[in-house]
């Protein structure tokens, strides 16, 4: 059985990680939510890299849980900044991925 992905459009939480990141538009995970700003639900799915850079963030959730992988990613992040951090790095590898059919997006 697939595992739906829900995407939440106009997301504060996307907001203030845009602002954090200095960034005009802003894509961000929380368990099986991908949080967008100032990008569409369409034009989002329509960007396969982008996609495939958060839904591995996604099957980062899956495979750690909730706090846990939150809690890595904060270490991650404090001790080699957020372009160095592990989880980063993966996502960014699995941009070449095809779309996996055991996650069905809402």
């Amino acid at each position: 059985m697939p595992v739906c992905v829900r995407i939440k459009e106009n997301s504060q939480i996307a907001r203030i990680a845009a602002w954090k990141l200095n960034a005009p538009s802003v894509a961000i995970v929380f368990g099986l939510t991908i949080h967008l700003w100032k990008v569409d639900k369409d034009s989002f799915v329509q960007n396969q890299k982008w996609l495939m850079h958060e839904m591995e963030h996604v099957r980062q959730y899956q495979k750690l849980g909730f706090v846990r992988f939150l809690w890595q990613y904060l270490l991650e992040s404090i001790r080699k900044g957020y372009h160095n951090n592990r989880f980063e790095v993966e996502a960014r590898m699995a941009v070449e991925k095809k779309y996996d059919p055991d996650f069905l997006i809402l």
